[in-house]
């Protein structure tokens, strides 16, 4: 590829993300963004949505067809199943959806529970993403959910009835916990059966509940090293379970549960974001656009219903050489660093990565890098030095 050519785009995936930005409580730890779920009528947001992805369709004339819907947040189990069918059939008609399709609907326990799982599926939800976050009661009140132990072990087994492929949600690394604590409440969620499990360090966000008590000294984060030895007693204990890692975070039984949706990100695909705060990423007359909608509900909504296409910008060769970079070193199988060159026109096979290779932090074969395991510890600092 010469320089200046984009290798990007929908020839690597292309997806629909729907964030729906409420939720019955909002966690501390949490930095997306959401509001406070209230009894209030929810359709003025909904037939945002829906004109939303009319939007796009006008702006997007020559595309595939999707190959993963995302409902994400937030807290989009709170949706009625006719809203998601709504939208659903709408992508259908506007875009056309792949058969065998992921479509991924984000739910915490208690909606599982609560929830309509089989108007979900005949919506046309296929994949749950459970938030169950720990199976340690006190952690769970320190993190603020609204469940406990016994109704995640339940919300789980109650999605697996209904949907085979399934995620559940961890957060470790919370202050004071040791090595075996963690060990314990791992093997006890991979003996849940999920395919499927995401497994997140505890991150302190400055504008979140925790990053206000860590700034007053009341909350103290686990320490880097301490942090690094419970990412490698995860990947030792999910290995010895059958799910790898497939990506720095991500673990899965096989390829076919991977998270088609995410892949197509780190892969450098194109997706559609709709909804408040969403953001895409989308190819439009060989440029790489990068969309991002209103934050607040009522600002989104007025958007949509003023506006003719989706706000957007023009990334330079550099920013989307950087994001590929940033993104195509997170899943296992690494990409083909030729694609920065053809964007930047400057080799990566450089003295830097080089360097990460004979660390034993970079795999190389060809003009494909990948990170080893010790190499995803240091994910983002590799990205970084690489960086053009």
């Amino acid at each position: 590829m010469a320089a200046g050519a984009l290798p990007a785009g929908p020839a690597y995936g292309f997806g629909l993300y729907v964030h729906w930005p409420y939720c019955t409580r909002i966690c501390p730890y949490c930095d997306f963004n959401v509001y406070a779920a209230k009894d209030r009528d929810n359709g003025a947001l909904v037939k945002a949505l829906r004109d939303d992805l009319v939007r796009h369709a006008r702006w997007l004339p020559e595309h595939p067809k999707l190959g993963s819907i995302y409902f994400g947040g937030g807290t989009p189990s709170l949706m009625a199943a006719a809203d998601l069918a709504a939208l659903l059939e709408d992508a259908e008609k506007l875009f056309g959806i792949e058969a065998g399709a992921e479509i991924t609907l984000e739910a915490n326990p208690n909606d599982v529970l609560a929830g309509d799982l089989e108007g979900w599926a005949a919506a046309g939800i296929n994949r749950l993403s459970i938030g169950i976050q720990s199976l340690d009661e006190a952690a769970l009140a320190f993190l603020g959910r609204d469940h406990d132990v016994s109704s995640a072990r339940e919300a789980v087994a109650r999605a697996g009835r209904h949907f085979p492929n399934h995620s559940i949600d961890l957060i470790y690394a919370r202050p004071g916990q040791s090595p075996a604590e963690w060990e314990t409440e791992l093997s006890e969620a991979l003996a849940l059966g999920a395919p499927h499990l995401s497994l997140y360090e505890l991150t302190i966000a400055e504008r979140t509940a925790f990053g206000k008590r860590a700034g007053r000294g009341e909350l103290v984060p686990m320490p880097d090293d301490d942090q690094a030895d419970l990412y490698e007693l995860t990947q030792q204990v999910a290995d010895a379970h059958g799910l790898p890692a497939y990506e720095v975070s991500n673990h899965a039984r096989s390829v076919d549960v991977q998270s088609r949706h995410n892949l197509t990100y780190w892969r450098g695909g194109d997706w559609i974001g709709i909804g408040p705060g969403a953001h895409g990423r989308l190819t439009l007359g060989g440029q790489r656009i990068a969309t991002h909608a209103a934050l607040k509900p009522a600002d989104y909504q007025a958007s949509v219903a003023k506006t003719e296409k989706p706000e957007g910008e023009t990334l330079s060769p550099i920013d989307n050489a950087r994001e590929l970079l940033a993104l195509g070193l997170r899943p296992g199988e690494g990409f083909d660093a030729a694609r920065i060159e053809a964007l930047t026109g400057t080799p990566l096979l450089n003295d830097a990565l080089e360097t990460f290779v004979e660390q034993g932090l970079v795999l190389r074969e060809g003009t494909r890098i990948a990170l080893t395991p010790e190499g995803r510890l240091l994910a983002d600092r590799i990205a970084a030095e690489l960086s053009p």
